[in-house]
C-alpha cells in the first residue's frame, strides 16, 4: 500500500475549510449572527449594521484559498513552502471563523488541518 502524505491531506482539508469560510461569510451578509449570541449580545456590533466580521472572514478565506491552491504569484515563494507559517496563520483563521455562527464548520476543519499539518511537520515532511 502507499504511504500517507500528510501535508497533501492537510492541504485538502484546509482548502475545504477555506471554501466553507467563504460561503459562510457570504451567507453571513444575509443572516448576520455571532456564534456566542446565546451568552451575550455585546458582540452583535461585529456583524450588524456594518458587516465587519463577514468581510474579515471573506478576506481570510480568499487569502487561504489562494495560498493553498496556489495562485501563480505565491507558487514558488517561501510563504507557500513553509509549514511553520501555516501553523501560525490557520489557528487565527479558525478563530475568526468560529466567531461567525455560519463559520463553525470551517473552524473545525481548520483545526483538523492544523493538527494534520503539525503531524506532518513533526515527522519531517
Amino acid at each position: 500500500m502507499g504511504k500517507l502524505i500528510k501535508n497533501h491531506w492537510a492541504r485538502l482539508i484546509v482548502l475545504t475549510a477555506a471554501a466553507y469560510q467563504i460561503l459562510a461569510a457570504i451567507q453571513g451578509f444575509f443572516w448576520p449572527k455571532i456564534f456566542w449570541d446565546f451568552a451575550t449580545k455585546n458582540f452583535d456590533g461585529a456583524v450588524k449594521p456594518v458587516p465587519i466580521l463577514q468581510i474579515i472572514n471573506l478576506l481570510f478565506g480568499i487569502f487561504i484559498l489562494a495560498w493553498e491552491w496556489p495562485v501563480g504569484i505565491v507558487t514558488h515563494s517561501l510563504l507557500h513552502r513553509s509549514i511553520e507559517v501555516r501553523l501560525a496563520v490557520y489557528p487565527l483563521s479558525a478563530l475568526v471563523a468560529l466567531l461567525l455562527y455560519q463559520g463553525t464548520n470551517a473552524a473545525l476543519y481548520y483545526l483538523i488541518g492544523v493538527g494534520v499539518y503539525f503531524w506532518a511537520f513533526s515527522e519531517g515532511e
